[in-house]
């Protein structure tokens, strides 16, 4: 119902470059064929400057496999009489190589990779705000999803700041047909470590998830973390109002999270830093002043390349600001 609204306005083409996918797969959502994802959904929103739909149904990561692989083992099994061909045989070939290889190896299945644990620091409090914007935590698993192209730089970034922090490479994972990647660690001790420093798992708009309450009492926590959050949630761009035959321009950044106490301790940390947010929408948060954006940038930074690029750009091309009215 979204997509068939907003292609009255758009064309199909725009909005599949808006999403990051090709024009089939924005097609195959419209018609309803596949769900959209959320990643390309909140993109679409971003930068045509609208909210997210209230009636949304937000499902977790790989929320159809139990049902696919319950369907696939009916149809395997209705074809061949058994799942998994000759049981005895497979048994008989692990058997040796548990003999000859398996029960040699230092790691092997069953057994807990080891993982880093770091003291809490601004690095730290960065990548929470990172996690609790573009990211999701399950019983096993943390993944971070990000654009492939316009977060290319930021994706080598994130990766990065896992290594340092938790002495683990991510896998890096690219869905078929969307341009989206996924920088996935499976370790089940750092999901329980997670959770043990604030973090929860499973959805964060069902749960209205907080940011954790150390990062809330330290100020360079705060401002890591308010980073880490508009990196992935926020992003900055140019109002442009046309006035006696000429175009003026004006620049904004916009934050966007469906969890709400997320919202208040954004707009609470800019207020503190002695900003002065705003918040038209339910699921948004704004600056407007030219100054206090330059403050931001100056006091709290990025480590997005894309909205530093986007930054960089409009102070080297603007055409003046908006005059006020008489």
């Amino acid at each position: 119902m979204f997509l068939e609204q907003v292609s009255k306005r758009f064309s199909l083409k725009k909005l599949a470059s808006l999403s990051g996918v090709s024009v089939r797969s924005l097609t195959d959502w419209k018609r309803e064929k596949f769900s959209i994802s959320l990643f390309a959904l909140r993109k679409i929103c971003r930068e045509l400057n609208i909210s997210l739909p209230r009636d949304i149904r937000i499902e977790s990561s790989f929320w159809y496999t139990q049902i696919g692989s319950h369907k696939g083992g009916v149809a395997v099994y209705k074809k061949y009489g058994s799942v998994g061909g000759d049981v005895e045989y497979r048994k008989q070939k692990w058997r040796e190589w548990w003999n000859n290889t398996g029960k040699f190896k230092e790691c092997f299945i069953g057994s807990r990779l080891k993982t880093y644990f770091p003291l809490k620091s601004s690095r730290l409090a960065e990548f929470v705000g990172i996690l609790l914007g573009d990211g999701g935590i399950t019983k096993r698993q943390i993944s971070i999803t990000l654009h492939k192209y316009d977060d290319q730089d930021f994706s080598i970034y994130v990766k990065s700041l896992i290594k340092q922090l938790f002495h683990v490479t991510p896998s890096l994972y690219k869905r078929r047909g969307e341009n989206i990647v996924s920088i996935v660690v499976s370790r089940s001790e750092l999901v329980q470590w997670l959770n043990s420093i604030g973090l929860l798992t499973g959805s964060k708009v069902k749960q209205q998830v907080d940011i954790p309450i150390w990062i809330k009492e330290s100020a360079s926590f705060t401002k890591a973390c308010i980073r880490g959050l508009f990196d992935t949630d926020g992003c900055f761009y140019v109002d442009k109002h046309p006035y006696r035959k000429k175009v003026y321009e004006n620049c904004c950044m916009n934050f966007t999270n469906r969890s709400l106490p997320i919202l208040s301790f954004f707009k609470r940390g800019l207020d503190q830093l002695g900003f002065h947010p705003t918040q038209r929408t339910k699921f948004s948060i704004f600056l407007r002043k030219e100054k206090e954006i330059l403050k931001y940038f100056q006091i709290i930074g990025t480590s997005n390349k894309k909205h530093c690029k986007k930054f960089q750009n409009y102070f080297k091309n603007k055409h003046g600001e908006v005059p006020k009215r008489s």
